[in-house]
């Protein structure tokens, strides 16, 4: 994706060919700040305080972590280790479990001489993986669109997106993005409704901010919003991302995604989930009852960041001193709510049938 014409990826290798680059998104909308990562538990703070986040890239920046760590130490000791440091980052998004289960399948039967640089190779196949997976989502997301553009020509297709599942959140082109900006390079007259996402403001922050960059038309709404504009006809179709879908079609995303479903069912509006094959979990069979649920710290409900009128950045507190806060990170939508899943090999139900069958190779892995 472009930000202001330029072609930039979220996470990369540098020039020095060992060193891993990414956009520091804590610093966005207000600065653009590229960090530069240089050791396994580099990878590990980057996830864990969300210089990186979103599942996608999430898994990517696990996958250069372990790189990064063969390349101090690359015994059977020091593999295990890098495991154990990245798998603990971030409890929720699957994808960080899959591309570090996929690295250490890669490497356990390499000799310890030539584990760096096949750590490095690995690394960059799931990042292209990423990539080429996000495009197919993409094409697939487009016809919908596509259809709701042929039934009203000449007026504008109306979206509503929750947090951020841009190209930041990926590798690039992102999940629920990636058809938005299919159908803006292909013509299509489009407007997306984004939800500002507290506490952390992903929407209001990210995704406004790279939909902005690359010239969709775009309006931030507080995250109560939605269900007034559905009410009255102003959403055509709303696309979430989600960092993971459990075995039976129930999806993990942001907080409040929940909420905007139950809206989208009570008014008739689409509500799909785009979301790339490593975020499906055959593991989990009931979302609700087992998918763990991030709890972060209570300073991000407490406090705000934000750019003052001369410019500077400030963090104030806005809940009063003594009151308890809770943090809770995601939420999970039942399928039953969800008009369906668009993925790399199409639009499914959102059921274990759909599932399986057009993702078999999951299946196998993960009874693993």
């Amino acid at each position: 994706m472009k930000v202001d014409g330029k072609h930039f990826r979220s996470i990369w290798r540098e020039r020095d060919g060992w060193s891993v680059g990414a956009i520091d998104q804590r610093r966005l909308p207000h600065e653009f700040v590229v960090a530069r990562l240089t050791s396994c538990e580099d990878a590990a703070v980057a996830i864990r305080d969300m210089l990186v986040r979103g599942a996608p890239l999430i898994g990517a920046t696990a996958a250069y972590g372990m790189a990064l760590a063969m390349r101090e130490d690359a015994s059977d000791a020091g593999l295990k280790r890098a495991y154990q440091t990245l798998i603990v980052a971030r409890p929720t998004a699957i994808n960080l479990k899959w591309a570090l289960d996929e690295m250490r399948v890669a490497l356990a039967p390499v000799d310890p001489l030539e584990r760096a640089e096949a750590a490095y190779a690995r690394a960059d196949e799931i990042a292209e993986q990423d990539v080429e997976i996000n495009r197919g989502i993409a094409g697939n997301g487009l016809k919908l669109i596509e259809a709701i553009a042929s039934k009203k020509p000449g007026e504008t297709v109306n979206l509503l997106t929750h947090c951020n599942a841009g190209w930041l959140a990926t590798v690039d082109w992102g999940t629920a993005t990636a058809p938005i900006y299919l159908a803006h390079e292909r013509g299509i007259r489009i407007h997306v409704w984004v939800d500002e996402t507290r506490p952390r403001n992903q929407g209001a922050s990210l995704t406004a901010w790279e939909l902005g960059h690359h010239g969709v038309p775009h309006t931030v709404i507080p995250d109560n919003t939605g269900g007034h504009l559905m009410q009255h006809g102003m959403v055509d179709l709303a696309i979430v991302g989600t960092d993971r879908v459990a075995a039976n079609g129930d999806v993990c995303n942001k907080i409040g995604t929940y909420l905007k479903a139950l809206a989208a069912h009570d008014n008739g509006v689409p509500f799909y989930v785009a979301l790339p094959s490593p975020t499906i979990d055959f593991s989990v069979h009931d979302g609700i009852r087992d998918i763990p649920i991030e709890q972060r710290s209570g300073v991000e409900v407490t406090d705000m960041t934000g750019r003052t009128a001369d410019g500077r950045l400030e963090t104030v507190r806005i809940v009063p001193e003594g009151s308890p806060v809770a943090n809770y990170a995601f939420d999970v939508t039942p399928a039953r709510l969800v008009t369906g899943l668009i993925t790399e090999r199409g639009v499914l139900k959102p059921d274990r049938a759909a599932l399986a069958a057009a993702f078999p190779e999951r299946i196998a892995a993960a009874a693993e």
